[in-house]
């Protein structure tokens, strides 16, 4: 094995992934050879850690290629995608890049599988790190395979559901890559099989509590245990978050898109469950959970699941480029009124005519998650008032292109309401971090899985959708007793409700451009826009067109002729 290279150098899986500026080249005086990684604990872990790359957070706005948003950039690429410019040379959503992140986890197995690195000369700290990192690494590989499945899977000009090609090894620069995909389930097996293996390894959570450790690790000294997982560890993945990505794969594989299964419906609503159990049920909704994005501090830990280091630094630059133009942002990101129309009444109700909404005072009464997560005409943003109709200056919709709103809406939720953007371009910035995981989508996905097996009240674990969507409700703010959920009675009903809520609560957070397509969904609803004229609001029925050919993503084009086992998905 160590003849296999002379020098680390990690190779992307097909073509075009990593560029020859990327490798890591050796110099006269400090070679760092492959025995020399393979035996050092801190250059191993180095390449264990280029497995956390590309994880994806909060921060895509991929939400402009939905009937939620537009993007007022001229060359935005996911305007571009949306408006019929998405092809198999042209497909900003690709992730197929995420197999350098696979390769990378591959080698430290290779790597640890060789037994030789000493991470401790105390033999229990050493045999509890190579359990450890196997299980990091397995985990890893699983994750960053699924976010290939869900940008890639789909039916193939064969007319097969396919899943992606699953790789468990390092490919030389000089290997076969030529590796066709598998099928659709068999993909989700073999990610649920790595992450299962790595629950069989990892710590449910990085803990100082003697009381936490599970069982696996119970014949250790707490001591040694400590010292490998411990609470310095504990934004490193875990048991629980595996448990919680499992429970997101099993919903995506459940969907009517893919495979449209009873059993992944009740695995994830199992798995789901079970977790939250663990946090007290439906009870241990987060009170943050609404307005987490406003919170930079540890107390955020009760809504997340996983999420990134909090830096000690501020920084302004999401609010640069989406702040209204009035107080120096760019306003890239609009809203659109399709989007504010999900809000419902203050009671709960549907915001219709029959529910007392009234279109020339379109913001009264209304759920009060719309004024949190968007900026409306005349409210009061960024230390300015943002009038978006007559009057309103710069920030009025089309004013200024590229800065000012397109659709009447400028853009609140995962901004942070206190940053400052001065006019001599000095900014009063915030701490701000990544989201992965928060316990809010858990409770959504079981929601979804458990009302999909047997309806609004099937009780899975103790929990019924119901108590999930009334904890959510009661917390956004509406009034109570809400009358409208006591209302829904039929499984249709309730789907219709569970992915209203889910549009709402994971707003901004780059989940829908994926919901819609799982769903089945038409993906080519026009965005709507709203404009005060000084007198009335008017509706603008049609900002920006959307043109998508198909539910599933393409292979990038040159992946496939490159390499003709890989399979296009149909239409191509």
């Amino acid at each position: 094995m160590k003849n296999l290279i002379k020098y680390i150098v990690i190779i992307a899986v097909f073509t075009g992934v990593i560029s020859c500026d990327n490798f890591l080249e050796p110099i006269d005086e400090n070679r760092l050879d492959y025995d020399f990684i393979s035996s050092d604990p801190a250059s191993a872990e180095g390449i264990l850690l280029n497995g956390y790359s590309r994880l994806i957070d909060q921060f895509s706005f991929i939400e402009a290629a939905t009937d939620d948003a537009v993007n007022n950039q001229l060359d935005n690429d996911f305007k571009r995608m949306a408006s019929g410019g998405l092809n198999a040379q042209f497909n900003p959503a690709s992730r197929w890049n995420n197999y350098e992140s696979v390769l990378w986890v591959n080698k430290f197995l290779e790597i640890i599988n060789a037994g030789e690195i000493l991470w401790s000369p105390n033999e229990e700290i050493n045999q509890m790190f190579y359990m450890r990192m196997e299980g990091e690494a397995l985990a890893l590989r699983a994750l960053h395979h699924f976010y290939i499945l869900q940008a890639h899977a789909g039916v193939g000009a064969s007319g097969q559901l396919l899943g992606v090609p699953y790789l468990t090894e390092f490919i030389e620069a000089d290997g076969d890559f030529n590796t066709p995909r598998l099928s659709f389930e068999a993909t989700v097996q073999a990610i649920m099989a790595d992450f299962d293996a790595a629950l069989a390894l990892l710590p449910t959570d990085y803990s100082d509590d003697p009381g936490a450790v599970d069982p696996i690790y119970q014949q250790y000294d707490f001591d040694n245990y400590q010292v490998v997982n411990g609470s310095p560890y504990n934004l490193r993945i875990s048991g629980r978050i595996v448990r919680a990505l499992k429970a997101r794969l099993a919903l995506f594989a459940a969907s009517p898109s893919f495979l449209n299964d009873q059993s992944y419906y009740t695995m994830a609503a199992s798995l789901a469950s079970e977790l939250l159990n663990t946090i007290g049920g439906v009870s241990g909704l987060s009170s943050n959970g609404v307005d987490y994005f406003t919170t930079y501090s540890p107390s955020t830990t009760d809504e997340m699941i996983w999420r990134g280091s909090i830096p000690n630094n501020v920084s302004s630059g999401i609010e640069r480029r989406m702040f209204p133009p009035s107080v120096n942002g760019r306003g890239e990101v609009n809203p659109t009124q399709n989007f504010v129309d999900a809000f419902p009444m203050q009671d709960g109700f549907p915001a219709t005519a029959a529910n007392g909404y009234d279109p020339q005072n379109p913001y009264a009464n209304r759920d009060p998650r719309l004024a949190q997560f968007v900026v409306r005409n005349g409210d009061s943003f960024g230390g300015g008032t943002i009038n978006t109709g007559e009057g309103g200056g710069i920030d009025r919709l089309d004013s200024i292109p590229e800065f000012s709103t397109t659709t009447g809406y400028y853009l609140k939720k995962t901004l942070h309401p206190s940053v400052r953007l001065n006019d001599d371009g000095t900014a009063v910035g915030q701490r701000t971090y990544d989201v992965y995981f928060r316990y809010t989508e858990l409770f959504l996905i079981f929601a979804e899985a458990a009302n999909e097996i047997g309806g609004p009240d099937h009780q899975v674990n103790g929990i019924t959708p119901r108590q999930v969507i009334a904890a959510i409700r009661e917390r956004a703010g509406l009034d109570q007793p809400d009358n409208y959920l006591a209302s829904i009675t039929s499984q249709a009903a309730m789907r219709e409700l569970i992915r209203n809520e889910r549009r709402l609560e994971l707003s901004f957070e780059g989940h829908r451009f994926w919901d819609l397509r799982r769903w089945g969904l038409s993906l080519n609803e026009s965005a709507e826009g709203y404009f005060f004229n000084g007198t009335n609001y008017n509706s603008i029925p049609s900002v920006e067109n959307r043109d998508f050919p198909s539910l599933y993503m393409p292979i990038p084009n040159d992946e496939v002729l490159r390499f003709p086992e890989i399979e296009q998905n149909a239409g191509w």
